[in-house]
């Protein structure tokens, strides 16, 4: 290769990695606080893989160096090619049982059986975005609970599913069994719209449609006639992606430590009856 193509191939790799750190910077300012070395190892590797550039694997060396996140020491071991697998993947996997509370950890596992398009990997990573497991949360729209489903998307997809007899949003089972169905309900919504020829695109990821219909509402994707570009869908996209690899096993923390949790921000607690009503995202 010649000066000039030597030269081009740097600039362009110089593009790659700058590009990937301002994305990361990105998502880290709409998740919240992510200083966790954790968290940021994991949106590292997402951005590797919604880039595919293969050279800037070198910030994710640089900071396992830094913080120990590469399985020496006391740090967390990562193994970064599960993590961009489980980013990239369905979400159908198995959840571990560590990265979890014990206490909800049977609703979201049978909230991700409710359908064979929704894994519990994504309902545990949803509720990370949406309320960071912060079971009491009332969102300023009126959204309610662990799931943040606003009032009439709950009346509709909720039931007693902890069997105390009241069924209420801020009831952690119900709310999250609840998520399940109306997640399940979207995905059915959203092969119907495929198989009409309805959405646009040669490689239409069913799950990313999903995830966007939750968040911006339904009629937006079908005016979009995919994920919106508009609304935060993208990044909201992004945001539970990348919480795939710790709700699948890809980190292995030391013994005594837990998972680290993403603040999100404050407007994602506006649910998605308000976003489809209002054609608003977050």
């Amino acid at each position: 290769m010649g000066a000039g193509g030597t030269k081009k191939a740097q600039s362009s790799d110089g593009k790659g990695m700058n590009t990937a750190l301002v994305v990361a910077g990105a998502g880290a300012g709409y998740l919240g606080c992510l200083f966790s070395p954790l968290i940021l190892l994991l949106l590292l590797v997402g951005v590797i893989v919604v880039c595919a550039i293969g050279v800037i694997f070198w910030p994710l060396v640089i900071i396992c160096q830094i913080f120990g996140c590469g399985g020496g020491g006391d740090g967390a071991h990562v193994d970064s090619d599960k993590v961009a697998e489980a980013f990239a993947s369905d979400g159908k996997g198995e959840l571990i049982e560590e990265s979890v509370s014990a206490d909800y950890f049977e609703y979201i596992r049978d909230a991700g059986k409710e359908c064979d398009q929704i894994g519990p990997i994504v309902i545990a990573a949803q509720i990370q975005q949406e309320s960071m497991f912060n079971a009491s949360l009332v969102g300023p729209d009126g959204a309610e609970g662990i799931s943040q489903l606003p009032p009439d998307k709950f009346d509709e997809f909720g039931e007693d599913d902890d069997d105390n007899d009241d069924t209420s949003a801020l009831d952690a089972g119900d709310s999250i069994r609840a998520q399940g169905r109306y997640m399940c309900s979207l995905a059915e919504d959203i092969d119907t719209l495929i198989a009409n020829n309805e959405l646009r695109g040669k490689d239409l990821d069913r799950l990313d449609l999903t995830l966007a219909a939750y968040h911006v509402g339904l009629d937006e994707v079908k005016k979009a006639k995919g994920v919106p570009a508009q609304g935060g869908a993208q990044n909201y996209i992004f945001g539970v992606r990348t919480s795939f690899g710790m709700y699948s096993g890809a980190v292995d923390l030391p013994e005594g430590e837990t998972y680290p949790s993403v603040s999100p921000l404050p407007l994602d607690s506006i649910g998605p009856g308000r976003r489809e009503e209002e054609g608003i995202g977050r």
